[in-house]
């Protein structure tokens, strides 16, 4: 039955729906108890948006680390209070100076580790009310700059004053930001115009369901095929398999030691996977020296 029904399942997120929204419908297409998601996409842009369904909403919490990947569009010449197409526009620049040759250069300058700063118009929370909320009443409350992560930053053309590019980065990154700093980095400002969401958590748009064809699942009575269990929902985390007897004191939730597992866990500090006899996933343990093991979730019946 679709309420008993635990995993993942991989939204294609259409534009002018909030991330929220997409949560509320899939929680009503698959009459789910919890549905929630593992990383915000403004309204305005599309792709990957994972969703956990009941149980499986006990993963999120690693899944919100995961790294994303972008496709984006940044306007060269025109800054706005949001940092993307949807703000007031704060002022306007020539772009006589810029070139595709720079554009490729300053690109280079933004893959690694760098500092950004959160845009004042975000989820992020002051006090207990979200920024954004603070900004629609005039007040803006900038966060101190935080260390995010740039693996791939890749101009796939320049068109001025459009210029295309793919990016992957840590979770917490902002495209908006980025597009803001790469406009200020080539002096004449700039902001995101669009973007869609490639990849999240190791989930890729082929992976990923419109919300139609998750309806139209659901008249087929064919729902079931379209969740990823909870065993493939953390595909990156170290696993190790457990015998009957370290599943069985797993699911009553006592103490661990060493001695407890049938072989060495994966890590020696870290999180990790343990999955029953028959493979299914069944806790993610937090291994810290010397030979300590705590619980970080069990999905255990």
């Amino acid at each position: 039955m679709p309420d008993k029904l635990s995993g993942l399942v991989v939204v294609d997120k259409p534009e002018g729906v909030t991330s929220a929204g997409v949560v509320a419908r899939v929680k009503k297409i698959f009459g789910a108890r919890k549905v929630g998601h593992t990383g915000t996409l403004d309204p305005f842009a599309t792709g990957v948006l994972v969703c956990c369904l009941n149980r499986a909403t006990r993963l999120s919490r690693f899944l919100l680390k995961g790294d994303k990947s972008y496709v984006a569009e940044l306007l060269l010449g025109v800054e706005t209070d949001t940092q993307d197409a949807t703000g007031q526009v704060l002022c306007r620049r020539p772009l006589d100076h810029v070139t595709a040759q720079r554009v490729h250069a300053m690109a280079r300058r933004f893959v690694g580790e760098i500092e950004q700063v959160p845009p004042i118009y975000s989820a992020l929370k002051h006090q207990g009310t979200p920024l954004y909320k603070l900004a629609r009443k005039g007040v803006a409350v900038e966060k101190p700059a935080r260390p995010v992560r740039i693996d791939r930053l890749e101009i796939l053309s320049v068109d001025l004053p459009v210029v295309r590019f793919a990016v992957s980065c840590s979770a917490g990154t902002y495209v908006r930001t980025l597009c803001a700093d790469m406009g200020r980095a080539l002096g004449c400002g700039g902001h995101l115009s669009w973007l869609r969401r490639t990849t999240s958590c190791g989930f890729t748009l082929d992976d990923a369901m419109g919300l139609e064809a998750l309806e139209a699942r659901r008249v087929q009575g064919r729902l079931e095929e379209t969740v990823i269990p909870m065993d493939a929902a953390l595909p990156r985390m170290p696993a190790m398999a457990a015998d009957a007897v370290l599943a069985r004191k797993i699911g009553h939730g006592m103490k661990l030691a060493g001695t407890d597992f049938p072989v060495p866990p994966p890590v020696e500090n870290g999180a990790f996977k343990v999955v029953d006899p028959h493979g299914c996933l069944i806790a993610v343990l937090d291994a810290t020296p010397p030979d300590s093991y705590n619980y970080c979730c069990v999905l255990s019946s």
